[in-house]
């Protein structure tokens, strides 16, 4: 087969090959794309490889039986094979183009992908990628025996920066709110509780005992003994407290209910505690224990130099009333300093660092509050001096009623509880400070 026979489709792979890259639009009806053409040329090299081989096998037995090929057959050999070696070129360049229109459309659709990079700056990479770009690099470390140390410095990497990873990172987010401190609350337990459904609290008291109780002659007059009650009540009390919040907070932030909640529950109960130990009955205050307990009295010929001294004297004074103290109520302040109290030796005389136990002097359990005052103590029997009653428990109500609350969109949350605290056996109880002349 004559060479120019192929001719037409060898140069118009090579015209195609050269179109410029600047052309814009669509190829005409006629033309063939490049995929097209690489078909059709690939289809020829199968033609003429076939007829390379029967050329060949021709040649073949030409020399079987003359010993010698023909001058005829040796030049359609020569032609098909530079056809060959012709469209294999040809071949080979209409792949790697088809190969680079894949690539470049791959990249930029990677491109539309990601958005436009701002002011045409280099888009950054990954460590895999840096390494990458520097092929060349690599290749002449290679070449020239890898001895010696190949630095790759990384620029324009991915980092935690706007515009590069930062924008793919995420904040964890603790919702619970740190809130303040709240006081332990434990003074009301030391007393005996009660619920009433009144607004007073009566009962009777027993305030005349004339024991003459004595030993008897057979016949004789017994002696006269005699003993009195009144009756005493209790007026029940009311502690409450409120707060203005917007319908928004309320609705946006779905916390902001239970905390107020809480918060006015601890309020109410804080200010309980304080009026229980040291109200004074003045107006709407409760009567507390510090009012009504006996004052502190020392019996003459007994130590009363240190803290310790003046409690277990206090506890003494209780057993002289014919009631037994169970408990001590101190500020944490003076029960630091009985725990450090050392003798002349600098050994703690009561303190041990090294035990882990519940505050106890003298037997009794200590309830550190700072609900009392720093310097000052009560003790004695709490249960049986005093009876806390509840007549309303803690409650939290919300409403627009109040004020212009309607109009503003205003919501008032209040809490409140009723209580009423009574008196039965004051000289249970004794009160005093830490003041040593």
């Amino acid at each position: 087969m004559k060479m120019k026979a192929f001719m037409p489709a060898i140069c118009l792979a090579a015209l195609t090959l050269a179109r410029p890259d600047a052309v814009v639009g669509s190829v005409r009806a006629d033309a063939m794309t490049t995929e097209d053409l690489l078909k059709k040329v690939s289809q020829q090299l199968d033609d003429v490889s076939d007829k390379v081989k029967a050329t060949a096998e021709d040649a073949l037995k030409q020399a079987k039986q003359s010993g010698e090929v023909s001058q005829e057959t040796k030049e359609a050999s020569d032609k098909l094979l530079s056809a060959q070696t012709a469209l294999n070129g040809k071949v080979t360049e209409l792949q790697s183009s088809l190969e680079g229109l894949d690539k470049k459309t791959l990249e930029i659709a990677q491109q539309v992908a990601e958005g436009v990079n701002p002011a045409g700056s280099a888009r950054p990479m990954t460590l895999g990628q840096a390494f990458v770009a520097e092929e060349d690099q690599i290749k002449n470390f290679s070449n020239n025996g890898a001895k010696g140390s190949l630095r790759i410095v990384v620029s324009n990497a991915v980092t935690t920066a706007a515009g590069s990873g930062g924008g793919l990172i995420y904040q964890d987010e603790d919702r619970d709110p740190v809130r303040m401190p709240r006081r332990r609350l434990l003074i009301r337990e030391l007393l005996t509780q009660g619920k009433v459904n009144s607004d007073i609290v009566k009962y009777r008291k027993q305030v005349l005992r004339d024991n003459n109780a004595a030993m008897v002659a057979e016949g004789a007059a017994m002696p006269e003994s005699s003993f009195g009650w009144e009756k005493a009540s209790a007026e029940v009390k009311k502690i409450g407290h409120h707060t203005n919040i917007t319908e928004e907070a309320l609705v946006d932030a779905d916390f902001l209910q239970t905390e107020i909640d809480t918060e006015l529950r601890y309020g109410v109960d804080l200010e309980e505690e304080k009026q229980i130990l040291a109200g004074d009955g003045a107006g709407e205050n409760l009567t507390g224990l510090l009012s009504e307990a006996s004052a502190f009295s020392a019996a003459s010929g007994l130590p009363n130099e240190t803290r310790i001294d003046r409690l277990r004297l206090a506890i003494l004074q209780v057993a002289l009333a014919d009631y037994i103290a169970t408990s001590f109520v101190l500020n944490p302040t003076d029960w630091a300093a009985i725990d450090l109290l050392k003798d002349s030796q600098g050994r703690y005389v009561f303190g041990n660092a090294s035990a882990v136990s519940t505050p106890m002097l003298w037997g009794k359990d200590v309830a550190e509050s700072n609900s009392m005052s720093a310097g000052e103590w009560l003790t004695g029997d709490l249960a049986i001096a005093a009876t806390y009653y509840d007549r309303q428990q803690t409650e939290v109500l919300i409403s627009s009623e109040h004020d212009t609350n309607f109009i503003e969109d205003m919501l008032t949350m209040k809490a409140r509880k009723r209580v009423a605290l009574a008196h039965k056996r004051p000289a249970a109880m004794v009160t005093g400070n830490f003041s040593f002349s």
